[in-house]
């Protein structure tokens, strides 16, 4: 391999009857070697099963054996079980099982299952070759908006964090605008060829971002990566992809930003951190994007001495919807025995009377598919969506287009959904399932935009909590602030 000159590393003999055409664009022949650049964009800064990538197999058993890539068990065994997918070394998130395969003991990783079961007798490969990506960048800003003084100062506090391979906590209200203060920074790393990854633990953002920053960011490939998201062997120089994803990359990106850096699971979920960490390069940069950050995140941004933006307005002016509370005792009785509260039927027909887009959000999927029947023999077009709902980027979709008057959601929608004019309620907001961040952000949803500033959030509850409590007054400290 050292004899062999850098043009000719990414060449392999023709062991598959490829066509020999002058002008192809996906292979190039020197002296009887033939590259295929697909592969190693494809694979550069990733950590894939051997078994079950978008190329044939045969190919890649080639290039295997021409040293191309490094083979390591999906779950090594000495000194002690580790998941080499997502870094997972709890003992207990291991199943140990006869395996009909290698005929042994064999170890799974629970962990991390849901991007396919691998054992500790299946391969991880890692391309080692030389990264062929361009260097140079031909992506086009396309954005003519303006920043408010507020998100410019953001901006630029951001940009030079991560000009600086610093790393940063942008701490901005729902509705700050906190997407816009991104641009500039991602925009001058494209710029420079750098390879960029917005990553969130929650799919809707990234549905939510993904075409919107195809629109800003052109002239460049970009990937959503997501579960069930169609893979795509294009080079993309920016990712949007949920955390979980992230399990499929090492020392790939060289900007990493974080976005919803305190949701549900990343936040509880040291192997999701880990992923984070792992997918970046050693020296890249990490900008924390949260509304509402932990004190764990804020901690660290003191101590390690971060570069931090804070912003207490919303991009339009506006102050946030402050919660008001309303008591709707045993509605879980009354629920159960077919019927609508009271004061939540009337808070329903208020929104339909007035065409208002709504959100009701429910501590539990079992209590809402049973309230659903119900809510749909006054609305046929209510839905419902889960974490597990199929089609919840559709109903979404249908309710942004007016094509359903609304939606009954866990809290899976408490963040990454914009939806003009949208009012909301919480059905059982003293369930511990709502802590005071996750509050914070479904208030968030309300009054978003421009022409509908304002708008009625509302917790139904059977007694107050500490955590409603400390949602509201935080609400209301970010309305003191200028």
């Amino acid at each position: 391999m050292s004899t062999i000159s850098m043009k000719k590393h990414y060449r392999l003999l023709n062991p598959f009857n490829i066509s020999d055409k002058q002008n192809s664009p996906t292979h190039i022949r020197y002296s009887g070697l033939i590259l295929e650049p697909a592969i190693a964009n494809f694979f550069t800064g990733r950590i894939w099963s051997r078994n079950h990538t978008p190329f044939p197999q045969q190919k890649i058993d080639t290039y295997i054996n021409r040293g191309y890539f490094e083979t390591v068990p999906a779950v090594t065994t000495k000194p002690k079980l580790i998941c080499r997918r997502c870094l997972n070394e709890q003992s207990y998130k291991f199943v140990s099982f006869h395996c009909a395969k290698c005929q042994k003991i064999c170890h799974y990783c629970r962990h991390c299952i849901m991007m396919g079961r691998m054992c500790s007798c299946d391969e991880l490969i890692i391309w080692k070759g030389t990264d062929t990506r361009k260097q140079k960048s031909q992506v086009q800003f396309a954005w003519n908006g303006n920043l408010t003084s507020h998100q410019k100062k953001a901006a630029d506090e951001l940009a030079e964090s991560i000009s600086q391979h610093k790393n940063h906590l942008l701490e901005a209200v729902c509705g700050a605008g906190k997407t816009e203060i991104l641009f500039s920074a991602i925009y001058d790393s494209l710029k420079a060829g750098k390879k960029v990854c917005v990553a969130s633990p929650r799919t809707d953002v990234v549905l939510e971002l993904y075409p919107r920053f195809q629109q800003v960011f052109q002239k460049i490939t970009i990937h959503a990566l997501y579960g069930g998201a169609e893979t795509n062997t294009q080079f993309a120089q920016l990712v949007l992809a949920t955390t979980h994803q992230l399990y499929r990359f090492e020392h790939a990106f060289d900007v990493m930003i974080v976005d919803e850096a305190d949701a549900f699971p990343y936040i509880y979920d040291e192997a999701l951190q880990s992923a984070v960490m792992k997918a970046k390069k050693p020296d890249a940069p990490i900008a924390f994007v949260t509304a509402t950050p932990s004190k764990k995140l804020l901690l660290q941004q003191k101590t390690e001495n971060w570069g931090s933006s804070f912003i207490a307005r919303r991009f339009h002016g506006h102050p946030l919807p402050v919660p008001r509370f309303q008591a709707l005792w045993n509605y879980e009785k009354a629920l159960q025995k077919n019927k609508i509260p009271q004061k939540l039927q009337a808070w329903l027909y208020q929104r339909l009377q007035k065409n208002e887009p709504f959100l009701i959000f429910f501590p539990t999927i079992e209590l809402m598919e049973q309230a659903k029947p119900l809510f749909q023999k006054i609305e046929s077009t209510i839905e419902s969506v889960h974490s597990e709902d199929p089609d919840r980027k559709e109903k979404v979709l249908q309710l942004r287009n007016e094509q359903r008057k609304g939606l009954l959601t866990t809290t899976i929608l408490e963040r990454g959904i914009t939806i003009k004019n949208i009012q909301v309620a919480v059905v059982g907001a003293e369930n511990p399932i709502f802590i005071s961040s996750a509050l914070i952000q479904i208030s968030g949803r309300v009054g978003r935009n421009v022409q509908y500033p304002t708008g009625d959030i509302v917790f139904f509850h059977h007694g107050i909590t500490m955590e409603m409590d400390r949602a509201r007054k935080k609400i209301l400290e970010m309305n003191r602030h200028e």
